[in-house]
């Protein structure tokens, strides 16, 4: 059963900084692309970022395209979003995803990141 576990969202200011961890379980992990996936209250999911298997290859969405960094421990099973220079639009529910973009076959529950002074 594939389980994913989102972690350390919270509340920032303008300009801060955030780590989100996943930890993935019931799958092999190394085998698969991996997303975040956001979601502002009222609107439709928005791709953030992916990365292949090996972690060589990372895609990010223009909106967050030099502040946000994905990585991956293939050894650990974790996924992390690694977000700096964050602003207010980047409040929103963010979810680790299993695929690239928006083609996922499952999520976790999410992990909320509120932007705000």
């Amino acid at each position: 059963q594939v389980q994913l576990a989102e972690s350390g969202g919270g509340l920032v200011q303008p300009g801060g900084s955030l780590r989100l961890s996943c930890a993935a379980s019931g799958f092999t992990f190394s085998n698969y692309y991996m997303s975040w996936v956001r979601q502002a209250a009222g609107k439709g999911p928005e791709w953030v970022s992916s990365i292949s298997p090996s972690g060589t290859t990372t895609r990010y969405a223009d909106s967050v395209k030099g502040r946000f960094t994905i990585s991956r421990d293939n050894a650990k099973n974790t996924l992390h979003l690694q977000m700096n220079s964050l602003k207010p639009e980047d409040t929103a529910l963010y979810y680790c995803a299993r695929g690239a973009h928006l083609g996922y076959d499952s999520r976790g529950q999410g992990t909320q990141v509120t932007v705000s002074s």
